[in-house]
């Protein structure tokens, strides 16, 4: 039986992946296996002992302290693409409202209903004028960042008529199959900045992304160009941004993260982070993040991980160890030596890395075989016990069949 502590309201669909016949899904949890979160924030939560994962029911995982986590051998879960269309659709109710007009139009006929303006109707036939917009078709629109909601975006509008540009160094094979053959994949962003009438980000924060749409990728636009953030509002150099509506080079801002310097700036129009905020995106995160956890959990299988590699395979029929350590080397070797000298027989092994840690799957045969008959209980656990003291070992679990 797992323990799974849950931080917010979620989806009650989790249960399809956690039922109660093996785990324990509560918000009050003391020493919880597992945690399940959206948007509450972890950063000053101390991490019990037994945790083994956090998954994030969405993709931003800036509310985790990762590298607390990682530290302390806890796997965390992101769940990319599950709201990706979510996002998407909410990207083109943006670029029509940078376009129309139509918060502006809204707001000044309930202006006139309250002065208690005469024929409102007629007024309003009279100088609707003054909210006209461009459309979108022939426009020319950049998309910065190709994962899944940017290729969701980019799809859409190019069918909608607008000359669509898809910008990212990173674009994987699956977002190059997914996108419309229609779609130029730009290689300057520098010239495609420069060009396009609307730009839509699409990529997530890092340190190196944080406030990097900023001063000098701004003076690179085309002048009048509408910009739209959906991705992370520290992506965009708030105050830069202000700037450029100021002075023309930028004729809209539509973002859906709200701050005080941006609502009710003249030009910007401050979503209160609607994106993800439907009931199928709600549904896919959760599902996805409770589905990844108990892979986890059940049978040591990592997908969708942010600090450690993917690593599936196949079913175990003996004993699974699962051995989280630093990206150093000489750590596998004295894995392998150890349960050697124990007399136990590998079957089956992953060994993958990512940045600074790796991630080792090792099945070995069933305890008690003839090929192996010190894979008892008690020898798993010195095994475990051996493993753990090796140098740049962090975890070490044992999953039993």
């Amino acid at each position: 039986m797992y323990n799974i502590l849950t931080l917010n309201r979620i989806s009650a669909r989790i249960f399809d992946e956690l039922p109660p016949s093996g785990f324990a899904v509560s918000d009050r949890l003391a020493d919880p296996d597992g945690i399940l979160v959206r948007s509450a924030s972890m950063l000053d939560r101390p991490l019990n002992a037994g945790l083994l994962a956090v998954a994030r029911a969405g993709a931003g995982y800036n509310n985790i302290p990762v590298s607390r986590c990682s530290e302390a051998g806890v796997v965390v879960f992101n769940t990319p693409g599950a709201n990706a269309n979510a996002v998407s659709e909410l990207t083109l109710a943006g670029l029509l409202l940078s376009s129309r007009r139509i918060v502006e139009s809204i707001n000044w006929l309930r202006k006139l209903k309250a002065k208690g303006t005469p024929d409102l109707a007629a007024r309003a036939e009279k100088d609707k004028g003054d909210f006209a917009g461009p459309e979108l078709s022939g426009k020319k629109l950049a998309v910065i960042g190709l994962g899944a909601v940017g290729v969701l975006v980019a799809n859409a509008c190019e069918a909608l008529g607008m000359a669509v540009a898809g910008y990212d160094p990173y674009l994987s094979v699956d977002a190059a199959w997914g996108l419309s053959r229609r779609v130029v994949h730009a290689t300057s962003l520098g010239s495609l900045l420069g060009e396009s009438d609307y730009i839509t980000l699409h990529v997530p924060l890092t340190e190196t992304t944080r406030g990097w749409f900023g001063e000098s990728m701004l003076a690179q636009v085309k002048r009048g160009a509408r910009l739209l953030n959906f991705s992370r509002g520290e992506i965009v150099d708030g105050p830069a941004v202000l700037a450029s509506l100021r002075d023309g080079r930028l004729a809209r801002y539509v973002t859906d993260f709200p701050s005080d310097e941006l609502v009710g700036a003249e030009g910007v129009i401050v979503l209160p982070h609607l994106g993800a905020s439907t009931p199928e995106a709600e549904d896919n995160c959760a599902v996805m993040a409770a589905r990844q956890l108990k892979n986890y959990l059940e049978s040591g299988v990592v997908l969708n991980s942010v600090n450690l590699p993917d690593c599936t395979i196949g079913p175990a029929w003996g004993a699974r160890l699962t051995v989280i350590n630093r990206n150093i080397p000489n750590v596998v070797g004295p894995i392998t030596t150890a349960l050697a000298g124990l007399g136990m027989n590998i079957s089956n092994m992953l060994n993958k890395s990512k940045g600074e840690y790796a991630y080792n799957i090792i099945d070995l045969d069933a305890p008690g075989s003839a090929e192996t008959p010190s894979s008892d209980s008690d020898a798993l656990d010195l095994a475990a016990e051996q493993i753990a003291g090796l140098n740049g070992v962090i975890r070490v679990r044992i999953i039993r069949k």
